[in-house]
């Protein structure tokens, strides 16, 4: 992954999202050929010389300071991830090896306690690195697959049996994808990285095509709709808690509100075997 490419690809698909009256810039004269913002427009707001921003933005810039990163950030109306993501961009690359994972005594100890929701740690590259049963029963039975493929970026695009655990598959899809950027721009000489990337893109048209939008997002909290073919589609909860040792280590639970039709679901789901996928539907009512 070359960095100073994918700063300046960040930047464009930035900037083409953002009119001038979106941001109280005067609009300069003449068509417009391309969508979004010029770069004259977007300088202007920043408050950067034109050609220094287009430098910027065709990596040709060098030790940019935080206060022109902020200025940029702040015209293009960058989110917090956005924000850090830029930073990531921006900064010179460095040696970055990958030491192995893992997911302590204590960590595992704690998984197998957790019976009722399904819950699981995902590591670097969204790989999955423990799981319990009833996300086994849920998602899919991971220690049936070869450890390198336990991956949620390989599993929502090359395994066609995403299409039917995620009901919402392109939501999932994007949401796998702005992860998976952010992990780029944290770990920009990650060999393994690099190759899930290109793995990825000779294998999903969809996944060219998402990650062509640079979009960076990392969620703590949210829903996720799940399809079982047991219990039908159950929307649950989840919330992701990093380890304090390890920011590149998460731990993913998810959960349904007392009395809610998809807590039953969990409860019918915890009381089958791990791992256990029925072939028919069943109607629960």
């Amino acid at each position: 992954m070359q960095q100073d490419g994918q700063l300046g690809e960040f930047l464009r698909t930035r900037r083409a999202r953002l009119r001038p009256e979106d941001i109280g810039a005067a609009p300069f004269g003449g068509q417009r050929r391309v969508p979004g913002l010029r770069r004259e427009e977007l300088a202007q707001v920043a408050g950067v010389s034109v050609d220094y921003y287009t430098r910027l933005e065709q990596g040709r810039a060098r030790n940019v300071s935080a206060d022109v990163l902020d200025a940029v950030a702040g015209a293009l109306r960058l989110d917090s991830d956005e924000r850090a993501h830029l930073r990531n961009l921006a900064a010179p690359g460095q040696a970055d090896p990958a030491p192995t994972q893992q997911v302590g005594p204590e960590l595992r100890q704690a998984l197998a306690a957790i019976t009722s929701v399904p819950a699981y740690v995902i590591g670097r590259r969204l790989d999955v690195l423990a799981w319990n049963d009833l996300a086994r029963t849920l998602v899919i039975d991971f220690p049936a697959q070869a450890p390198a493929e336990r991956n949620m970026a390989r599993l929502t695009f090359l395994d066609p049996v995403a299409r039917d655990v995620f009901p919402d598959w392109e939501h999932k899809a994007r949401e796998t994808i702005a992860n998976l950027r952010l992990d780029a721009g944290r770990h920009p000489n990650d060999p393994q990285l690099a190759e899930l990337i290109d793995e990825l893109s000779k294998g999903s048209d969809d996944f060219r095509r998402l990650w062509a939008d640079h979009d960076v997002r990392g969620r703590t909290r949210g829903r996720k709709h799940f399809r079982h073919p047991l219990t039908g589609e159950l929307a649950l909860d989840y919330i992701s808690m990093r380890a304090p040792d390890d920011p590149d280590l998460a731990l993913i639970i998810y959960s349904a509100p007392p009395g809610s039709e998809a807590a039953d679901c969990l409860r019918l789901l915890a009381g089958l075997a791990p791992g256990t996928r029925h072939p028919h539907p069943v109607n629960l009512a």
